[in-house]
């Protein structure tokens, strides 16, 4: 496949999730999305207020993550940070389930978890990816974490939090493109770090890319 720079930066939240990262390391990643284009900066709640107002009128999202990276908070935890993410500017929620719980078979808690931060999200008007963290999940279990997110109301299942033994498999995103409804959000992220990978994912059925390496990607395909 074959995307313009200006194309393919629209597949991507410009991520930057370290711990370490520095006003000034989150301002540097604030105005690469600027200059290409991205679809959205991901970054960790603290700095919702601080990316929001950069990205005041540029159309980019600020996007955070909640619960993350191991997804063990409880619910009322969860839809705590939604919401006080939102009222600080947040536009995209990218919540991780509870993974031990889908593991141990428990559906109804997982489908709970995750409809309750839907509801929170969409009762502001923002929308919300759900990590299943597929790096830790047989098979079967992410078909059924796909279809808990489906159900649960979600706008998109998202691959990995980066932070867990692996990212996002091709082999991973054709089978959540295969479970959810055709235009239903997939997203990849972790592990992301060529425009091969890259057009690897799209073509696999992801709709959106998490990936920290954009400014090398993008430029690669500048090239092209």
């Amino acid at each position: 496949m074959s995307l313009t720079q200006a194309q393919l930066a629209k597949y991507m939240d410009h991520t930057l999730l370290k711990a370490n990262a520095t006003a000034e390391q989150i301002d540097s990643t604030v105005a690469d999305a600027i200059k290409y284009g991205t679809a959205s900066v991901c970054i960790n709640p603290y700095w919702i207020p601080r990316v929001s107002k950069a990205l005041a009128g540029t159309g980019i999202a600020t996007c955070t993550v909640i619960g993350f990276p191991l997804g063990a908070n409880t619910t009322d935890v969860k839809v705590f940070e939604t919401n006080d993410a939102i009222d600080k500017g947040a536009d995209e929620i990218d919540m991780v389930i509870n993974i031990g719980e889908l593991k141990g078979g428990n559906d109804d808690v997982v489908l709970a978890d995750i409809k309750a931060v839907a509801d929170a999200t969409h009762a502001k008007g923002k929308l919300l990816k759900v990590i299943i963290e597929t790096a830790l999940l047989t098979d079967d279990e992410k078909v059924r974490a796909s279809r808990l997110t489906v159900e649960g109301g979600a706008d998109f299942v998202k691959t990995s939090t980066g932070f867990s033994t692996a990212g996002a498999t091709v082999h991973d995103v054709k089978l959540m493109r295969e479970t959810v409804e055709p235009d239903f959000g997939v997203k990849a992220a972790g592990g992301i770090h060529s425009l091969a990978d890259a057009y690897a994912m799209i073509e696999a059925g992801a709709t959106r890319l998490g990936v920290s390496a954009s400014v090398v990607i993008l430029e690669e395909a500048a090239r092209q």
